[in-house]
């Protein structure tokens, strides 16, 4: 088991009411499920009710977060319910009411699902099972006793001990039609393992026929898992090695030891999923599977039997074949006993790589005679997801913004094709950093700029944060990031012009500013000319411009550079633009200044966000280059952050 070796056990969640009212002889407990898997799925909602004077106590009414939503007139009280969102929380209630109509409730409150993508292989869980010659349990062997070895390499034992940890026991049951010949058996072997569950163990009915079935549970309470049992149909095919799959899914994030009690009678015959993807499954939800093939009207085939032996010996679980009624009944005490005598060995490995590779493990016991089973070995810790999210706009050649769906789009890093995770027009927030040129040459066109400036403003969604920068002989913060538009006017109005153009001090630094802000990014800079000093014989900022391009990389932020008049450094703006995925307004004139704002707006109002995991899983600090293709019509222009650069370790 990966990660620090914690065992969280699962408590019984029950609610004030759960017990017999007072005054009253009724009495309400959930008892399945008692708590969710990560994935969405079906499962059966059970309760127990009982009147302590034998009568019926009436219907039943199921709750979903508040809301009525079902009702069961009689025993056994059960509804299928899909838990499509194992990652919000539910409150699951059951009410019923006495004869003088007082209610008693019981209330299971489902937490929402957490994922951890960060992980470490800081112990790894091994179950021993030992045994001599005989097949009898080996006792009392002692640490010290035990050599595991991992992909050959011995590790020292943090810890060996027999002592019981908590266990979710689930019965995958084959409902085929031939299989209601069997109740009677898979009833004896539910029971048996229930008298054996410890108080930290729970139990989950899980029926499958071409597909999984509702699950019931998990569940500490054997009448629920026995009412599961008997109501299920058996009818229509078998697809084991599916069924494994998804059974595996389910269980792969459960906090406590995972074992799939695989009860069947036939073939395989709908599957999708070959041995080697069923084993993947099962290896890397660290399941060990038993699987009891009660022979059906043509028997277990050779190479059935063989697979089904595969699954178990690589689980380090057991396979039985009961051939007499005799031995089917030695197989509940035999497969319980097996469960619960297990020797619980840890370990931390030397070799600490997140890599996502399978890893061996041998383990050896130096009793004489004896013979140990254990899983074969685990799945490291894959790299935590690389996710690559690029903010496009997309025009025909007559500069008319395009409407594009998700089926329009073809995404490629390095290119590498990538599928597509999330698309959605950019509606989020925006973080706008205005700069304005404030050089001398911009002194006559003064009251041009404030008008067109405000009307920018004006434009704006309250919502946006904007912030201005001046910039003449260095760049100045007038004010820092806020909704508040009575800082910018004043700041705008503030406005003068006199000195150089430090044109890359203040895209630079919008940049800098914007690192901090968690939304959409956008720098919107007005130059008439070119980086320079006031005399214009030198350069007019501190930074160079390959700082600024690695600026521009390391934010994701869209830069729309404004050039008005003829001396504007027209290759640097465009590549600005180029870079970040902006666009560069060049126009001839200040005149031209009031309607390239609102170009600006025009184009964020118009820009698509596409997300999507990377093939790429190597956290290498490195620049990955993104082409994003529009594949429905001819002749597209799409404007895109070139890339992004992806985490290092």
């Amino acid at each position: 088991m990966l990660g620090a070796l914690l065992f969280l056990l699962l408590q019984i969640p029950s609610g004030p009411n759960a017990g017999p009212l007072s005054g009253s002889g009724l009495s309400v407990r959930i008892t399945s499920p008692l708590g969710r898997s990560g994935v969405a799925g079906s499962v059966r909602i059970v309760a127990q009710i009982h009147n302590t004077d034998g009568s019926n106590p009436g219907p039943a009414r199921f709750f979903i977060d508040g809301k009525l939503f079902g009702t069961v007139d009689a025993p056994p009280y059960a509804v299928d319910w899909t838990d499509d969102n194992p990652f919000e929380r539910r409150e699951i209630a059951v009410a019923a009411s006495d004869a003088i109509g007082r209610e008693v409730r019981d209330t299971v409150v489902l937490d929402p699902f957490d994922i951890v993508e960060e992980s470490e292989i800081t112990s790894v869980l091994v179950e021993a099972s030992v045994q001599d010659k005989d097949g009898h349990f080996v006792q009392n062997v002692p640490q010290s006793a035990f050599t595991v070895l991992e992909d050959g390499v011995p590790q020292p034992l943090d810890l060996a001990r027999h002592e019981p940890v908590g266990a979710t026991f689930a019965l995958l049951i084959d409902s085929s039609r031939s299989m209601s010949r069997r109740m009677d058996f898979v009833q004896r072997t539910a029971a048996t393992l229930a008298d054996y569950m410890t108080p930290l163990d729970r139990l989950i009915v899980a029926p499958f026929t071409k597909n999984l079935l509702p699950l019931t549970g998990p569940t500490d309470d054997r009448r629920t898992v026995s009412e599961a049992i008997s109501a299920m149909h058996f009818d229509g095919g078998t697809a084991i090695f599916d069924s494994l799959v998804s059974l595996s899914r389910k269980l792969r994030d459960s906090n406590s030891r995972r074992a799939i009690i695989l009860i069947t009678d036939g073939y395989d015959e709908n599957s999708t999923a070959s041995a080697d993807d069923t084993l993947a499954a099962l290896k890397d939800a660290q399941v060990t599977v038993y699987v009891v093939a009660v022979g059906g009207v043509a028997g277990i085939s050779l190479k059935g039997e063989q697979m089904l032996r595969r699954i178990a010996d690589e689980t380090g679980g057991r396979m039985f074949l009961p051939a007499t009624q005799e031995q089917l009944q030695l197989v509940h005490t035999a497969l319980a006993a097996d469960v619960q005598n297990r020797y619980l060995l840890t370990y931390t490995p030397g070799n600490q790589k997140k890599d996502g590779k399978w890893r061996s493990i041998a383990v050896d016991c130096a009793v004489t005679g004896s013979h140990v089973k254990a899983r074969s070995g685990y799945f490291a810790p894959k790299p935590s997801p690389i996710r690559g999210s690029i903010e496009f706009t997309a025009m025909d050649m007559e500069g008319k913004y395009l409407e594009v769906s998700t089926d329009d789009l073809e995404i490629y890093e390095d290119g590498v094709p990538q599928q597509i995770d999330m698309f959605q027009e950019a509606t989020q927030p925006v973080s706008i950093i205005l700069a304005l040129d404030a050089s001398g040459s911009m002194k006559k066109h003064e009251p041009d700029v404030i008008a067109a400036a405000h009307a920018f403003t004006a434009t704006l969604r309250p919502e946006d944060e904007l912030a201005v920068v001046l910039f003449s002989d260095k760049s100045t913060f007038a004010h820092d990031l806020s909704t508040d538009r009575n800082m910018t006017r004043e700041a705008i109005d503030e406005y003068k012009a006199s000195g150089g153009t430090a044109l890359y001090d203040a895209v630079g630094d919008a940049l800098v500013r914007l690192k901090r802000s968690d939304r959409r990014r956008v720098v919107v800079v007005m130059t008439d000319g070119r980086d320079e000093d006031n005399p214009g014989t030198g350069p007019g900022s501190v930074r160079k411009l390959p700082e600024v391009f690695d600026l521009i990389k390391e934010t994701g932020a869209a830069v729309f550079p404004i050039g008005l008049g003829s001396k504007v450094d027209t290759a640097v703006l465009q590549q600005f633009a180029d870079l970040s995925g902006g666009r560069a307004l060049l126009s001839p004139d200040v005149s031209q200044l009031a309607q390239e704002f609102q170009n600006v707006l025009e184009d964020l109002r118009r820009r698509y966000m596409v997300a999507y995991t990377s093939t790429n899983t190597d956290h290498d600090g490195k620049w990955r280059n993104v082409d994003i293709k529009i594949t429905s019509a001819p002749n597209v222009r799409v404007r895109s952050t070139a890339g992004y650069t992806a985490p290092a370790k």
